[in-house]
């Protein structure tokens, strides 16, 4: 089983994940983490050198190496793509973490790792997040309010599965 956590950047797939894995036994996975890992650069620099359509492709590649019995956070544009969204639909279920553009633009604005945050204006974060969010809703298996505490945030999950 494993559990894929979808939403915007910024919305904390990374810190539920890592709790989630912890209260229930399951390893965690930072898909981001483990394509830096495996391609021995940093995200925006794959951005910069080879260009965002590359950068999803090699999400839906090594989405079939995250380990069984896992919490997996996917980044923000992961399950954009139709072949990720398949694969984790097959192999696991995903939950959609529903965070306010506000909160989550706070979290990333100046984080020089999201370069689709980093180098636009709030307006354009604004509009991605706009086309982003009825995608996460259709290809989540559960939606959880992201929105509380972490502790508030995991029951939510755990009470859906």
């Amino acid at each position: 089983m494993k559990i894929y956590l979808c939403g915007f950047m910024g919305c904390g797939k990374s810190r539920i994940g890592r709790e989630l894995a912890k209260k229930t036994g399951m390893r965690f996975a930072d898909l981001d983490e483990y394509i830096v890992e495996h391609e021995k650069m940093p995200i925006p620099e794959i951005f910069e050198c080879f260009g965002e359509p590359h950068f999803r492709e090699l999400e839906a590649k090594y989405i079939r190496e995250m380990p069984d019995n896992s919490v997996v956070a996917l980044g923000g544009g992961a399950i954009i793509n139709e072949n990720t969204a398949k694969t984790a639909k097959q192999t696991g279920k995903v939950v959609f973490l529903d965070a306010d553009f506000e909160t989550c633009y706070g979290r990333i604005k100046n984080d020089s790792n999201r370069p689709l945050a980093y180098n636009n204006p709030k307006e354009k974060v604004r509009e991605l997040f706009d086309t982003r969010r009825p995608i996460y809703t259709e290809r989540a298996d559960i939606i959880t309010d992201a929105d509380g505490t972490p502790i508030q945030i995991i029951e939510r999950i755990r009470k859906s599965l």
